[in-house]
């Protein structure tokens, strides 16, 4: 089978979800080996087999790729001989296998993890979690009615030092929150992804099945492999690829979940040649309850930090501010006097300082440091946390509603640039109420014979 195109996803699937009480009798031993399928092994699809392959209870049986190549590699790594396949239903309607893996671009997401609980899997789904909102609410569903244990790929709510960080914030140290920022600066000018023209795909890559739900459009060396990121209809930028983990953490910190209101301008301002559809430069502004200002700066600028200190991260309080970063986080604290207006240091107290000699930090400074710092080693916890929550049935670190969540966030920071609005969002209802236009771009339509299934 070779195509995954205009075919009845529910036939196959639906043969398959016999499967699930079996499997689910199987993995609740302790002792017992969790068969794991992977779903997409490029890049980041790569990087999580790994993290899988550092745990000694696990065992791959099956790949799925639309590249051989991809797989050939994979099943190199993983040893045995995993059984490989191009349509991920083929994949699905195994019977010993336990628990898939999605780590195929984002808007194939929703259906291949619909489609794993159908079949009576347990889902590891990388981030962003869905390409739109109501979708990812779809995923959650899902999830729910079929009983299926989910992780989603926002690995850092299992690195210790980025649990260790929110749990300082939320202890209160940092004083009264007000505004925390979010960092993504990468300077791509002059050429930025290039320009490549349209063409034929290259030998072995079927097109139409690499864009499945996504609109029919002819082949560009961009839309594929990574460089998909700066297309909207297969991801919603850097916002949501970066933007997710970032927000993610924000919300486990402050011990949110969704914004009440956003807004966002942006555009392609640093005139680079290249063919992308995403900003390269952004500013997006939530207001979340407690009154606190969040913001996400992605700027195509030089990357030199301003304050000496470089963050992805930074929660600001009226006693101190917390600075993660990829290696660790950092608590700067205020200084505080008697004078009428007391808290006034910068990051970097100056050597002419204004402060009366009364002036006294109100927190101890603490930095932290991380334990290894690649994406692979990063997410060897979360991978573990997901095959122990498999085994016991228990809700993982990163369960699909809290993914959900963190995910919609940002793509409500698109929907703001998009509409050019200050969106006030009901996260209740999953609704923006002051602008009706905006709640129609909740979805979009998937092209035929790639609708989700009924729930």
């Amino acid at each position: 089978m070779s195509t995954l195109t205009r075919r009845d996803f529910a036939k196959t699937v639906a043969a398959a979800g016999a499967a699930t009480a079996l499997s689910q009798m199987r993995v609740s031993g302790a002792n017992e080996r969790v068969r794991l399928g992977f779903i997409g092994l490029g890049n980041r699809g790569d990087q999580v087999l790994d993290a899988f392959l550092a745990q000694p209870d696990m065992q791959v049986v099956a790949l799925c790729d639309l590249r051989t190549d991809y797989m050939d590699f994979a099943a190199q790594k993983a040893g045995g001989t995993p059984k490989q396949f191009k349509d991920y239903r083929q994949l699905l309607a195994m019977k010993d296998l336990d628990a898939v893996v999605v780590g195929t671009p984002d808007h194939w997401h929703a259906l291949q993890t619909i489609h794993a609980c159908q079949a009576g899997k347990d889902v590891y789904c990388e981030k962003p979690l869905s390409l739109c909102v109501a979708e990812g609410r779809r995923m959650v569903q899902a999830v729910r009615k079929h009983n299926r244990v989910s992780q989603v790929g926002i690995h850092r709510r299992s690195v210790p030092f980025c649990q260790e960080a929110a749990e300082v914030v939320r202890s209160g140290v940092l004083g009264k929150i007000t505004v925390v920022r979010a960092f993504h600066i990468q300077n791509e000018w002059p050429k930025g992804i290039g320009n490549p023209p349209n063409g034929n795909p290259p030998a072995g890559l079927d097109w139409d099945a690499w864009l499945g739900p996504a609109p029919l459009v002819p082949y560009n060396p961009n839309r594929t492999f990574y460089r998909f990121r700066w297309f909207y209809d297969y991801s919603g930028g850097q916002v949501t690829n970066f933007g997710t983990h970032y927000l993610d953490f924000i919300h486990s910190a402050l011990g949110v979940d969704a914004p009440r209101a956003v807004t966002a301008l942006g555009g392609r301002y640093a005139q680079m040649e290249d063919n992308r559809e995403v900003p390269d430069s952004l500013e997006i502004l939530w207001q979340y309850p407690g009154d606190i200002l969040v913001t996400f700066s992605q700027f195509n600028a030089n990357a030199a930090p301003a304050t000496g200190r470089p963050a992805e991260v930074e929660i600001r309080g009226t006693k101190g501010t917390l600075l993660l970063q990829g290696k660790g986080y950092e608590i700067v604290p205020e200084m505080i006097s008697n004078d009428e207006f007391p808290a006034r240091t910068p990051l970097t107290r100056p050597a002419d300082s204004k402060y009366r000699k009364d002036a006294k930090p109100v927190l101890e400074p603490r930095r932290v440091a991380a334990q290894g710092s690649s994406s692979n080693s990063d997410t060897v916890p979360h991978a573990r946390n997901f095959l122990d929550c498999v085994k016991s049935r228990k809700a993982c670190n990163c369960d699909i509603e809290i993914g959900h969540r963190s995910t919609s966030a940002t793509l409500l920071g698109n929907l703001a640039l998009r509409t050019r609005t200050l969106l006030e969002w009901d996260a209740a209802a999953e609704r923006v109420t002051n602008h009706e236009p905006a709640n129609k771009l909740l979805s979009y339509p998937y092209r035929p014979g790639y609708q989700l299934p009924e729930i």
